[in-house]
């Protein structure tokens, strides 16, 4: 199979590149991509590398394939709130973010790790933490981190924040630390959660590469805006977590230690 100078097959190549078109709303939501011969043209590679990218976009669920007709740019998933009693206690952000399986049995084997602080360009992530936060894309700064669960990637995050710009050595590439507490520390703040969705998704290209699934693979979402005491949204933070390797658990009553870890263990040897 071609591949380029980094080795990556040039089909994937190529769906990097149309997806990079769709989150810039190059492509927006309902648009028709264009066809085969005008993709291999464009592109300079053959129509067999086109249908190829165009299948795993399709896997990856940013675009929809109708036969005869032409391959469509999927729209966003419809959002489902679950409202919390606001009565119930706020919990400081980041507090256990880090209590991971794993953890410190083995050093460097978890953790929360930076893979990169790319600009905000405008694609449809950026958009929707600006309007989250109520804050124009030129005021955000983001960064991108994987969580590391036993050696392997369990979780990707990324996260907005209205404040910076943050220093260079919190967004070091490989840098280990509660990003949530260190970002909260570089902008002088307090941070609580403000509210918090839970949803399911397709692993996209750029998610399966770092968490090693296939594109298409189910991934937990966890999203949401953290607020300063005085209630100013501050940060937006959408964690993607490999739907194999995790759950979420919603608890309505207090228990201690001991309840939780036999009610646990057996409803695991149950499953």
């Amino acid at each position: 199979m071609a591949a380029d100078r980094s080795g990556t097959p040039l089909y994937r190549t190529l769906a990097h590149r149309l997806q990079e078109r769709i989150d810039s709303g190059t492509y927006p939501a309902g648009a028709r991509l264009p066809s085969e011969p005008e993709l291999s043209a464009e592109f300079g590679v053959n129509r067999l590398t086109v249908r190829q990218a165009v299948a795993e976009l399709e896997r990856a669920a940013a675009v929809e394939i109708r036969r005869g007709v032409g391959t469509f740019v999927r729209g966003p998933a419809v959002r489902v709130s679950i409202d919390v009693d606001p009565r119930s206690r706020r919990v400081d952000v980041g507090s256990t973010s880090l209590a991971l399986p794993g953890d410190g049995e083995q050093p460097g084997a978890a953790g929360e790790f930076v893979v990169a602080a790319p600009k905000v360009t405008g694609s449809a992530e950026d958009r929707e933490a600006a309007r989250q936060l109520g804050r124009p894309l030129a005021a955000l700064f983001r960064v991108d981190t994987v969580t590391r669960l036993d050696g392997r990637a369990g979780a990707v995050s990324s996260y907005w924040v209205a404040f910076g710009p943050l220093p260079a050595e919190l967004v070091r590439p490989g840098r280990a630390g509660n990003l949530v507490q260190d970002l909260a520390r570089a902008g002088g703040i307090q941070l609580e959660y403000d509210w918090r969705a839970f949803g399911a998704i397709g692993a996209d290209l750029a998610d399966a590469e770092l968490l090693g699934v296939p594109v298409g693979a189910p991934l937990l979402v966890r999203e949401g805006v953290s607020c300063t005491p005085e209630g100013t949204a501050a940060l937006y933070v959408r964690r993607r977590i490999d739907g194999r390797s995790a759950r979420f658990v919603l608890r309505y009553r207090e228990h201690d230690a001991e309840y939780d870890a036999g009610h646990d263990a057996g409803r695991d040897a149950r499953r």
